[in-house]
């Protein structure tokens, strides 16, 4: 097997080995069938029972209620920032949106071409380092709907719990963080995801919706932009990303096989702790979000100077570690330690961080 090293990145990111395993194996042809699945059509009763598996996977792991459709589309999270307004909002109508990151803010600027929008509460001025306060949010009477990012993979923060909004449906970007532990879906009306970071390759889009949102969806919309449409055809209007789908369901039996998401989340748990343990033992890190707003998922940090910063990139990639370099709009450090990120990774990045710290503090 070729060399593995640490990949922290923040997605795509690093996959279940035995899932690339068992890809490896099955790469030239699916068990009884003598073709690849990326040859196969999707109209075939072969496909229809892989999307059916995950489907039915995604379903008993997340406890999805029978009144909520699970969709498998193209286009990543960034064209749900448009699909969301386009599909459930009523002319007239706000969409409310709670501002804690980049990606939130990127969700609001394609809303607002759609309608109008409201800002329920924002944490950009303190520099994204923590999750508003329930008293802080001041949700718009009527809304349509309330939109919120339940992770924010640059700024490293997280919602520790759901938001009650005061009547309007929840919209989730979940990307960098679904399926990382427990859900409670009936909580919201949409949950969105890119699958790149915790349930596959990049190129599937996870849509969780409420069925009766889905009367909102006009026949005005273009046909590929409908949620109704696309629901109504089970995710096959068109050709879905087939290979995609595969590699999801093949995540989704592993998380199956390791204690499902209750099993995740101890690890996940474990895993974040050991890092942010270390981050806090001395000044020499200085870690990016509030201590009760952490991500368990990505972790961001600065060092003393932003020399320091750039040779440990530099020293750590020497050392067998990629993805460790912050992202572009705010510099600094940041580790991505999704579902699939090993626990012998981070005992060895906190090995190495002790060293860089004794070698450099």
């Amino acid at each position: 097997m070729p060399h593995r090293i640490h990949n922290f990145s923040a997605g795509p990111a690093v996959l279940p080995l035995p899932v690339l395993e068992r890809a490896q194996q099955e790469l030239l042809a699916l068990p009884n069938i003598g073709m690849s699945v990326m040859e196969i059509s999707h109209r075939s009763k072969t496909f229809e029972d892989v999307i059916g598996r995950a489907e039915a996977d995604m379903r008993a792991l997340g406890k999805i209620p029978e009144d909520y459709k699970v969709l498998f589309l193209q286009g990543g999270a960034s064209l749900q920032f448009s699909m969301a307004p386009m599909n459930l909002r009523s002319p007239g109508a706000v969409a409310d949106y709670i501002i804690t990151g980049d990606w939130s803010k990127k969700a609001l600027k394609e809303a607002k071409k759609a309608g109008a929008t409201s800002i329920v509460a924002s944490t950009e001025d303190g520099g994204f380092k923590r999750i508003p306060e329930p008293a802080e949010l001041r949700f718009t009477p009527g809304a349509a709907y309330v939109h919120m990012t339940s992770n924010n993979t640059i700024a490293g923060t997280e919602w520790k719990d759901v938001p009650e909004t005061t009547g309007a449906p929840l919209v989730c970007d979940a990307s960098s963080n679904i399926f990382s532990r427990p859900i409670d879906v009936s909580k919201f009306g949409l949950i969105y995801a890119g699958a790149q970071k915790n349930l596959g390759p990049s190129g599937v889009t996870v849509v969780i919706i409420r069925e009766d949102l889905l009367a909102r969806s006009t026949d005005a919309l273009p046909s590929m932009l409908n949620y109704r449409l696309l629901a109504e055809n089970k995710s096959l209007y068109n050709t879905p990303p087939t290979f995609g789908i595969y590699i999801l369901g093949l995540v989704l039996q592993w998380l199956r096989e390791n204690g499902g998401l209750e099993g995740m989340a101890v690890v996940n748990d474990r895993k974040a702790g050991a890092l942010y343990a270390e981050l806090d033992r001395t000044p020499f890190w200085r870690p990016h979000a509030d201590a009760d707003c952490r991500s368990a998922m990505n972790v961001t940090f600065r060092l003393p100077t932003e020399d320091l910063e750039k040779l440990f990139v530099k020293d750590s990639t020497a050392a067998g570690f990629d993805g460790l370099k912050g992202h572009r709009s705010v510099g600094g450090l940041r580790a991505s330690i999704y579902n699939a990120f090993p626990e012998a990774g981070v005992t060895a990045l906190v090995q190495f961080m002790r060293e860089f710290e004794r070698t450099h503090g």
